[in-house]
């Protein structure tokens, strides 16, 4: 099975602190890295956690409060330093493009890359990224400004082949894309392979969606309905969700009843506030209600599984 994980660079809220970097994660699918939101320090985070920066080709920021974007900059300017020519794409509220500009024009800079800006717009659920075998969706969340969450899916690529029957008949590549789409199989002395003898049912298709900044929304229930892995915000307990709902978060608890509701089977909680030191509490709060429930902190690295 090819790779599918979420590595967590930082899972606090608004400020860094002793114990937690703000919003950014790493998602490795099929040996491709993106990264959702780049918060101050992201650079640190992935130096001390190993992540390779020259494999990033996109960048998804989901809205343009500072703790998920502000070390988005340093980034950009430590690829060129370094050479990089790769194209990089941003995808990103339509505003942050201005940021990056005024940026480049007053330090005199200009990127040795390409530098690719894809705004998002506040369409249901939208396709953003398209490869030949996982797609990424945007769709908005509730928050005090416009903030997108991001959906990672799979694509079913057929059937597999039988290794056994490539080893003793050596079809051609055309051919086993054929067979792999449900053809039969006749070899050169004119015998016949039935499909169901030469091939196996294909991996079980894997998804993850992160939410991040936003109120409790069902209405975003569809599009994250039966996902693998959740990212849910729950920046404070529900002692405190009058504070939540006023600042535009949710609390752990109704994390947890979003997982339960969409039939997620995983959720990871966090962007915490710093006013917790201890988040047992909070893990104590959600599993009650959805027990599958994991805290995030930074270096966390999650595999994207299937029930068994």
């Amino acid at each position: 099975m090819k790779p599918f994980n979420v590595t967590i660079l930082g899972c606090g809220s608004a400020t860094p602190s002793k114990m937690r970097n703000p919003s950014a994660q790493i998602i490795n699918i099929h040996d491709k890295l993106i990264m959702f939101d780049c918060a101050e320090g992201t650079q640190i985070q992935m130096r001390r956690f190993y992540i390779k920066n020259n494999r990033i080709n996109h960048i998804f920021i989901s809205h343009l409060h500072g703790d998920h974007y502000l070390g988005l900059m340093g980034l950009l300017f430590t690829y060129h330093l370094f050479g990089r020519k790769v194209d990089l794409h941003i995808h990103a509220p339509k505003d942050l493009r201005q940021i990056i500009e005024i940026q480049l024009n007053v330090s005199n800079s200009v990127l040795c890359y390409s530098l690719i800006f894809h705004e998002l717009t506040p369409d249901k659920l939208l396709l953003v990224l398209e490869t030949k075998t996982f797609d990424i969706y945007s769709f908005q969340l509730k928050h005090s400004i416009p903030t997108w969450g991001f959906i990672v899916k799979e694509k079913d690529t057929g059937l597999k082949v039988n290794k056994d029957f490539i080893k003793q008949e050596s079809p051609s590549f055309t051919e086993i894309q054929e067979i792999k789409m449900g053809k039969d199989y006749v070899n050169t002395k004119g015998i016949l392979f039935k499909n169901h003898e030469i091939t196996i049912a294909g991996d079980k298709l894997r998804s993850y969606a992160y939410c991040t900044d936003t109120l409790y929304d069902e209405d975003i229930i569809p599009y994250i309905e039966n996902v693998n892995l959740l990212y849910h915000e729950a920046t404070f307990a529900h002692d405190f969700v009058e504070v939540a709902h006023n600042k535009f978060h949710s609390t752990a608890s109704e994390a947890a009843v979003m997982a339960l509701k969409a039939n997620a089977y995983q959720l990871v909680i966090g962007h915490f506030s710093a006013r917790y030191e201890v988040l047992m509490p909070l893990l104590a709060e959600a599993k009650v209600i959805f027990e599958n429930t994991i805290l995030a902190e930074d270096g966390l690295k999650i595999e994207v599984s299937c029930p068994c």
